[in-house]
């Protein structure tokens, strides 16, 4: 048993993230790389060091205490060579204006299970529950599954936000502790998920085929991008599955939204990540219109 998981951050009083008032659990360490992702300090397994430009004073204090180098003084501005980092902390407290921190922390299932359960009345009372995110919660499996247990044991409902990319068994293993499971749905075509996200989809088809097949009560998550997968094909592909799989819950569209770039900036990889514009209303009303036409009705806006 692991008993212990690297998180990225708990959210309480989330109404984003399925039915209800939710704690949001979000994990680190995710198998994909997409080009649009929203929680890119969730990507990497390993804690990482996150800097606020917009809070530097550039007193150097950091410079000072960085045992690597990492931290460096050009054109009398701070800057920062994140390969350098090997994480020893010290400039985090020597930081006067809270410029830097440390993403990803350490929490045994006891420590999130005392938080989750604080709300119980709340979950009770709105229809909601315990959502475990990431990041891609089932690269944590153990960890993920013990959360999950706990909350079920203690009548808490559940949901699992993943991208589907791990081993089949690990599916059917966790499925009875999940109530519901928020699937992405990111690339129909097989060449270009490989080159928006960096893997293939045929394991994360196959992974939906199964937990649909064993009972999995299941809401498709769309990301839509403009000029990447906002296409005749991909829609026409969504509204096949929901003709195909009555039983899906819900089909949510979601439109792009650029909040991940500036939290990729901050950790050093906002090079990695498409820079376009948010998703504006009047172009998600057009999209959903698209999939209408597509004979796909129940759609809606995540």
């Amino acid at each position: 048993m692991t008993d212990s998981g690297i998180i990225v951050d708990i959210q309480r009083f989330s109404i984003h993230d399925g039915p209800g008032i939710r704690t949001t659990v979000f994990l680190k360490g995710c198998p994909l790389n997409c080009k649009w992702c929203h929680n890119p300090e969730a990507i990497n397994y390993k804690p990482q060091l996150s800097f606020n430009h917009e809070k530097c004073l550039d007193c150097f204090a950091c410079v000072s205490v960085c045992p690597t180098g990492a931290h460096y003084i050009k054109e009398e501005k701070h800057e920062i060579n994140f390969s350098l980092c090997q994480l020893s902390g010290d400039c985090v407290p020597a930081c006067p204006n809270e410029a830097l921190s440390i993403i990803g922390r350490v929490n045994s299932v006891e420590q999130v299970i005392e938080l989750i359960l604080k709300d119980k009345d709340y979950y009770i009372n709105s229809g909601g529950g315990v959502t475990i995110s990431g990041g891609e919660p089932m690269t944590q499996f153990q960890f993920t599954k013990e959360i999950l247990k706990a909350c079920k044991n203690n009548g808490i409902h559940t949901i699992l936000d993943t991208c589907g990319h791990t081993p089949s068994d690990k599916y059917l293993e966790i499925l009875p502790f999940v109530d519901l499971f928020l699937y992405d749905y990111k690339e129909s075509d097989y060449e270009k998920h490989k080159e928006y996200t960096g893997v293939y989809n045929d394991l994360i088809q196959k992974n939906f085929n199964l937990l649909y097949n064993n009972g999995a009560k299941i809401i498709l998550r769309c990301p839509i991008v403009t000029g990447f997968n906002d296409n005749e094909h991909h829609f026409q592909a969504i509204c096949d599955i929901y003709k195909k799989y009555p039983k899906l819950l819900g089909i949510e569209i979601m439109p792009y939204h650029n909040i991940g770039l500036d939290k990729a900036r901050k950790i050093g990889t906002g090079n990695k990540f498409i820079s376009i514009e948010t998703t504006d209303k009047e172009k998600s009303r057009e999209w959903i219109s698209a999939l209408n036409e597509c004979g796909c009705k129940n759609i809606k806006l995540g």
